[in-house]
């Protein structure tokens, strides 16, 4: 007769307990410990980092690595003092680029003005000269009997006030080449003149300065009528 212990309750409570707790514990025998996965995780940062650089920190003492990163630092301040120089020598020569942009606009409108005024007062010199002339015509109808002589000393009067002014007369000769700037012709006339040519004056031209400010008025001769 064998000898068997009887099952107590506690033993059969632990074999029909839920078979999911005993997978449980098996997945987690099997799941990698923190420490290990941390381990991992410096180690794939380890590997970012240059090989070169960890064997030059590796050979290197304290102070070594100390006076280096000194340098850097000095390094990096210096630029930035070069930084902000350059940032205070850019906002000086943008002031400077202002105060002659407004320089030049009181230039110009100084010269603007200037130019404006002696315009004014040069008109008003030749205004002068020319009624200056037309007084001397009125005293010359004024007077009695021939006036012919009045005349002619007022007309060289006006033409040296004409000439004062750099005024020139356009009055081309007849059987003078025609000029299109300086003349206007009128119309095409029967004339002794070669044909193509300047007939006749009609009217005088006027230039100042070598522009022409009236152009001359001229028939043209189409030559003999018999042709």
């Amino acid at each position: 007769m064998t000898d068997e212990t009887p099952e107590t309750d506690a033993e059969r409570a632990t074999d029909e307990a839920d078979p999911e707790s005993a997978e449980s514990s098996a997945d987690a025998d099997d799941a990698p410990s923190e420490e290990t996965t941390g381990a991992g995780h410096a180690t794939s940062e380890a590997d970012t980092v240059p090989e070169e650089l960890v064997e030059r920190v590796r050979e290197s003492d304290a102070e070594t690595i100390a006076r280096e990163i000194s340098g850097l630092r000095a390094r990096a301040e210096e630029a930035e003092a070069r930084l902000d120089e350059a940032d205070e020598e850019h906002a000086d020569l943008r002031d400077q680029l202002k105060r002659k942009q407004a320089d030049f606009q009181n230039f110009k409108k100084r010269m603007e003005k200037r130019q404006a005024e002696e315009q004014k007062r040069a008109t008003e010199d030749l205004v002068t000269r020319i009624v200056d002339v037309r007084d001397n015509l009125k005293r010359g109808l004024d007077q009695e009997g021939d006036i012919r002589e009045g005349v002619e000393s007022t007309l060289r009067q006006f033409d040296d006030v004409l000439d004062a002014e750099n005024v020139e007369e356009i009055s081309p000769e007849p059987g003078d080449d025609v000029d299109p700037q300086r003349h206007e012709v009128l119309m095409r006339v029967d004339s002794e003149r070669p044909e193509g040519t300047v007939a006749q004056v009609h009217r005088p031209g006027y230039e100042m300065a070598e522009k022409v400010i009236r152009a001359a008025q001229v028939t043209v001769s189409q030559g003999d009528g018999e042709q």
